[in-house]
């Protein structure tokens, strides 16, 4: 199966990406098909240049596109393909309705009242400690 992907290039703490078609099965810097553009996140602005003819072409052939690239690809306005398909929920991400619901909901009302205790409380016969500030010592002397 064919996928459209980001390839990592450049050096240490300035990454690049190209935009690659490849089997799925070979590794990312592996051989690919064909490549479509780049990808340079560091830059302010980030540069994402890509060819949406051949993309479009490739998702046609069945080409899927990796969930990282849908994601950018539809930030970027690529028209023309339905990303959403390929672009996967984020899992720890709770959806609106469920946000909303929790913040509507009453809070929890406890069942059994707390138990109170009709003996009194004892003193501890445990000697109080003093607590030594920076320049005083004990009444040793030390």
């Amino acid at each position: 199966m064919l996928v459209i992907r980001l390839q990592r290039t450049g050096r240490r703490n300035l990454p690049t990406f190209r935009i690659v078609v490849a089997e799925k099965s070979v590794a990312v810097r592996g051989k690919v098909v064909e490549s479509m553009g780049y990808f340079l996140p560091k830059r302010d602005p980030s540069v994402l240049e890509y060819k949406a003819d051949r993309i479009n072409h490739w998702v046609k052939q069945g080409a899927h596109v990796s969930d990282t690239l849908a994601r950018l690809l539809k930030k970027a306005g690529c028209t023309g393909i339905n990303f959403d398909k390929f672009i996967k929920p984020y899992s720890k991400k709770k959806k609106r309705k469920e946000v909303e619901a929790e913040a509507s909901a009453p809070p929890p009302v406890e069942s059994a009242p707390p138990v109170v205790s009709s003996a009194p409380e004892q003193k501890s016969d445990a000697p109080a400690t003093k607590e030594v500030t920076k320049g005083e010592t004990d009444s040793k002397g030390e």
